[in-house]
């Protein structure tokens, strides 16, 4: 038997289905410990042999790590766009989270390739948590600063020759300096946010270098590869938590949406973008191959073989980073290799 958890804040959706995809059991239990020691029973009872859990990093954490640390079952991350492909596919039943439950069994039971679940802990965890407040201030400044952009254009139009960006603290005092003296309701509401920006500016310096030394403690050769610095090689390590989740270096291409997707017809072969997988690991990719594009590398190499093939700058680039996806799967590899870690709970068998 195998079973699919449709997870939410309050509830757990829980599907039980056979080898032929039909439903034995479908519930909804509560998020809670009291839901997972029913659950436990639940899959127990029906002897379930692999769980598929979407979300298992947000409100299905709880129930994954109780699944893993409970053994004997194999659990996977089902992405939400297989299950509304799957749900899409059988129209006039609609969407309810039994019904979501109830595809996403059928994914488990179907897709042999689906990743563990990532349960990063340790310093894994640690590192995602410092990538993540991080990157939620850069966004936080960034959506400030295009607002504070615009007022400044309104109180004092051409500033901007003399204060291009409101990322840096010189400019920030600049900025403060040609607001002296102006008393108007909008230029006091533009000091406050240049203040604000100020202190998300000094706070994220602050998770920069906590990140720097939180990966200095880290024996992990993503440091050396041109173009990851502290907080990349950070976001990738949180991310990923575990190499041994994917089977291939295709499979994390796959995982990461660097991976083409074929969408050839008749007599016309192609691939286009591939728009899923993880989007924070794809930017990651992203900004290790531009900064390798502007430098004497040998990305940048391999991009202008690319654009000598007839490729768009786009497509050149698309290739890079799958290349580079590569690159980073086998430095974790080896660095698996060099600092082996305890046998990953919940996973499918290598080379399955």
């Amino acid at each position: 038997m195998l079973a699919g958890i449709d997870t939410h804040k309050d509830t757990l959706a829980v599907a039980v289905i056979d080898d032929t995809g039909r439903p034995a059991v479908v519930t909804e239990l509560a998020n809670t410990e009291a839901g997972f020691d029913a659950l436990e029973l639940l899959l127990e009872e029906h002897t379930v042999t692999r769980v598929g859990i979407e979300g298992s990093g947000n409100y299905g954490r709880g129930a994954a790590v109780r699944l893993v640390l409970t053994g004997g079952l194999e659990v996977v991350e089902v992405p939400p766009s297989l299950t509304s492909r799957e749900r899409s596919g059988r129209p006039g039943q609609g969407k309810t989270d039994p019904v979501d439950a109830v595809a996403i069994a059928r994914i488990t039971a179907r897709e042999a390739g689906l990743p563990a679940v990532r349960l990063a802990i340790g310093v894994a965890a640690d590192l995602r948590a410092l990538a993540d407040y991080r990157a939620q201030l850069v966004a936080e400044r960034t959506a400030l600063a295009n607002r504070t952009h615009s007022e400044l254009h309104g109180l004092l139009p051409g500033y901007q020759a003399t204060i291009p960006r409101l990322t840096a603290p010189t400019f920030l005092t600049a900025a403060q300096d040609l607001l002296d003296g102006d008393t108007s309701v909008r230029a006091q509401l533009t000091r406050r946010r240049l203040i604000r920006l100020a202190q998300l500016t000094a706070e994220i310096r602050d998770l920069t270098g906590l990140i720097a030394t939180a990966i200095a403690e880290v024996e992990t050769g993503l440091t050396d590869l041109y173009g990851v610095g502290p907080v990349g090689a950070a976001t990738i390590l949180g991310e990923v938590a575990d190499i041994r989740r994917y089977r291939s270096r295709h499979a994390f291409a796959a995982a990461n949406g660097t991976a083409p997707i074929p969408a050839s017809s008749g007599r016309t072969t192609r691939h286009r973008l591939n728009r899923s997988g993880n989007r924070t690991l794809n930017r990651v990719l992203y900004t290790i191959a531009i900064t390798q594009i502007r430098a004497d590398t040998e990305g940048r190499a391999y991009y202008l073989r690319k654009r000598a093939e007839g490729k768009t700058s786009r497509e050149a680039l698309r290739c890079l980073k799958r290349r580079l996806s590569d690159v980073v799967y086998k430095t974790l590899q080896d660095d698996l290799a060099a600092h082996p870690l305890p046998e990953l709970a919940g996973a499918a068998a290598p080379g399955r």
